[in-house]
């Protein structure tokens, strides 16, 4: 069954990973496409696009809980079924309404550049 979380209980484990007192092992996955990623995303996400996810996956921590994103929660849905079910991972929670309701919550972003 695949874990789900709100940007509302991911925007307090972000922000504590991001001052740097958290857990190391924080991961936000981004999994839209690079140029929706450059238009706006959540601060220190990392692109690994949908389509490039089964050659990629094994950039993706096996360990700690990995959040994943994209738009407005179906693709990074997609993403989590498909790393749970072919991989076996057991770590991963999707973020309900994406990069949208983070948006739509006036949490930070950045535009531009691929990480």
């Amino acid at each position: 069954m695949m874990r789900e979380a709100t940007v509302n209980e991911l925007y307090p484990r972000w922000l504590v990973a991001r001052e740097g007192h958290g857990d190391d092992d924080f991961c936000l996955i981004d999994v839209r496409a690079a140029d929706e990623y450059a238009r706006m995303h959540v601060p220190g996400a990392r692109l690994i696009p949908l389509s490039a996810l089964p050659a990629r996956a094994g950039e993706i921590p096996e360990t700690g809980t990995v959040y994943m994103i994209c738009h407005a929660g179906g693709r990074s849905a997609q993403a989590c079924q498909f790393l749970q079910r072919q991989l076996g991972y057991e770590n991963l929670v999707n973020i309900q309404g994406g990069t949208m309701a983070w948006a739509e919550a006036g949490y930070p972003l950045e535009h531009g550049g691929v990480a």
